[in-house]
């Protein structure tokens, strides 16, 4: 989270404007919702694909916007280039978060983003072996706005750290290539499964997005979320039952994660927020990893006949 504040902090100040997407990973959520105002930063959340609640809340001044595209955990695609517009338009720039996406499948500096951050714990280093992010930009913000917040605050990473992730790096695109490929395969199977109440996966036809996906996106990414009819109960059984998954808030790994939102990552958020996020307890997220797909599948199989 270090590379979301800095990113954020390093261009605001008391009296500033921030615009963000409602739907962001609950830390944050928590930056912008809570901290950022306690400096006298003036905070606000839209829907984040609904352009004009977007326009009304950037009005003719706003100092940065930021959103996740996709979302976490709920998937949700927001245009990024129209968000651009209307923030250029407005004299600010745009923030966007693309650790759900990773740099392989989505490159939002090309679509009219300013700053692009990453949880490099997640498929820039994809074996779960160290914590990290990545801020990138333009010379003016990186060298002229960030770099001083870096030396004196301090979020900076370990030498070792650092060279995991370039390690990491060498064989991003071919790891990214093969997890979305299983995820794919996985997500028809669950889309098609009767004991599966919805399914959100950006590279299917029925996610509410899809075609701005196929636009801004290279494919479906890495990770499926989908609902349990049942509630927590019924989630928490089939996670339990799952043998070759392991539960985990972390996603982008080699091995295949699962985890339950409304009780990890968005348990800080009221039980009223969650449900406008569409957030609720028979959700489970699915970072799919680099396992061979039959065995997933089986294992997936085993676990919703428990």
């Amino acid at each position: 989270m270090a590379a979301a504040h800095a990113a954020l902090i390093c261009r605001l100040q008391a009296g500033d404007k921030v615009v963000a997407s409602r739907a962001l990973f609950g830390s944050c959520h928590y930056i912008i919702s809570e901290l950022l105002p306690r400096f006298g930063i003036e905070t606000h959340f839209v829907d984040g694909t609904d352009y004009n609640q977007w326009e009304q809340e950037i009005g003719d001044k706003v100092t940065v916007t930021f959103l996740e595209s996709p979302s976490n955990p709920t998937l949700e695609i927001i245009d990024i280039g129209r968000v651009a517009e209307l923030t250029h338009a407005a004299g600010g720039k745009l923030v966007v978060d693309n650790a759900l996406a990773s740099p392989v499948v989505q490159k939002p500096l090309q679509l009219g983003a300013d700053v692009v951050i990453y949880s490099a714990t997640k498929h820039i280093d994809g074996q779960g072996r160290s914590l990290g992010g990545a801020i990138l930009g333009p010379h003016e913000i990186v060298e002229e706005k960030l770099s001083n917040i870096m030396r004196r605050i301090g979020p900076a990473l370990s030498p070792f750290n650092a060279w995991l992730m370039v390690k990491g790096l060498e064989t991003l695109d071919l790891r990214v290539e093969r997890h979305s490929r299983n995820a794919h395969q996985i997500a028809v199977l669950l889309a098609n499964d009767p004991r599966i109440a919805n399914v959100l996966y950006p590279g299917l036809a029925t996610h509410p997005q899809h075609k701005l996906a196929k636009k801004q996106m290279r494919d479906g990414g890495t990770v499926i979320t989908f609902e349990l009819d049942g509630g927590k109960e019924r989630a928490f059984r089939f996670l339990n039952a799952l043998e070759v998954a392991d539960i985990s808030n972390n996603l982008g790994d080699a091995k295949t994660l699962i985890t339950h939102p409304a009780t990890t990552t968005h348990q800080r958020l009221e039980e009223e927020e969650r449900a406008r996020l569409g957030i609720s307890d028979g959700m489970v997220r699915l970072s799919v990893g680099l396992e061979d797909p039959i065995d997933l599948i089986g294992d997936i199989e085993r676990a919703l006949s428990a």
